[in-house]
């Protein structure tokens, strides 16, 4: 029987998994995480970072692997750069930086020692997110939009309790490219998700709505993955998981009001950049002037 959660307990802490290889981006990421690839002059995981921020969240944990240690040195103080910047007198750079700076104590970091899938890199955060709620932001997806994804599912979370997921709308010939939901009656801001499926093929897909990136799930989750069998590529899917959770507990969807990058993918990484860029006052002319310039020449020599 499906249940709805009886009380609401805030939604405090939110996990980052940052464990992945990048094999989509070697050989940039040979050395580099990748999620310490600039979208225009700040880190990917930053990104995901300034939107759990600013839906109110309290704690990150970061689920890191081996050669990560880049990203934790990032959310830390540098003493002998901040010194470089003084005697230049960058006094704005200065301040730039330190309000990138987590409050002490607010991050922690966990180390998932082998690539065995979402589902196991959330699960190794079990004990530090104890049993109560959590945000979960995949930070290859990058939020676009006049608010973060994860501040509007916050929304839905709130008048439901539930487990909440962000979803958007794909062409319905491409739904075999995504976990797709199925669409029940309309709860508050979102619905009521009548299934999960992953990668269903067109003519068999419950509805066009794929899962973006952005999650709120009850710690029962945990349990569920501490026994999940592995499923798609030899992992542990956290999709899976939740299909299990859904025979029992209720999961509602929220469509974002904006738009989500998939900086996982170098397509998704340069329409990132072009976004971003353009969304900045200080170089939005240039970048649109070179452009168009560009696709100006681009199209002379299609054309030649």
């Amino acid at each position: 029987m499906i249940e709805r959660i009886g009380t609401m307990k805030k939604v405090r802490k939110a996990v980052i998994p940052v464990a992945g290889l990048g094999t989509r981006f070697l050989p940039a990421t040979k050395s580099m995480p990748k999620e310490m690839l600039p979208v225009v002059d700040r880190p990917v995981v930053q990104y995901a970072v300034d939107e759990a921020l600013e839906a109110g969240i309290e704690h990150i944990v970061f689920v890191t692997g081996r050669n990560k240690a880049v990203i934790e040195d990032y959310f830390d103080l540098h003493p002998e750069l901040v010194g470089t910047l003084e005697q230049a007198g960058k006094v704005d750079q200065i301040k730039s930086l330190e309000s990138l700076l987590p409050v002490p104590g607010a991050t922690s970091f966990t180390r998932q020692q082998a690539p065995h899938g979402l589902g196991h890199a959330v699960w190794c955060a079990r004990d530090i997110i104890g049993d109560e709620p959590f945000a979960l932001l995949l930070p290859d997806m990058v939020s676009f939009g006049k608010r973060g994804c994860l501040a509007e599912i916050m929304e839905l979370h709130a008048e439901t309790s539930g487990n909440v997921i962000a979803v958007e709308q794909c062409d319905p010939s491409e739904t075999n490219k995504y976990g797709i939901v199925g669409k029940g009656p309309d709860v508050g801001s979102g619905f009521e998700v009548t299934a999960m499926v992953e990668k269903p093929a067109p003519a068999s897909a419950p509805s066009n709505f794929y899962i973006n990136g952005r999650y709120i799930l009850q710690p029962e989750i945990f349990n569920l993955l501490g026994t999940q069998k592995r499923g798609a590529g030899g992992e542990i899917q956290l999709t899976d998981a939740m299909v299990r959770l859904a025979a029992s507990q209720a999961f509602f969807a929220r469509p974002f009001n904006g738009r989500m990058f998939d900086c996982g993918s170098k397509e998704g990484f340069i329409q990132a950049n072009v976004a971003f860029a353009l969304k900045r006052a200080d170089i939005r002319d240039s970048v649109l002037d070179a452009i168009r310039d560009m696709v100006a020449e681009h199209d002379h020599v299609a054309a030649a």
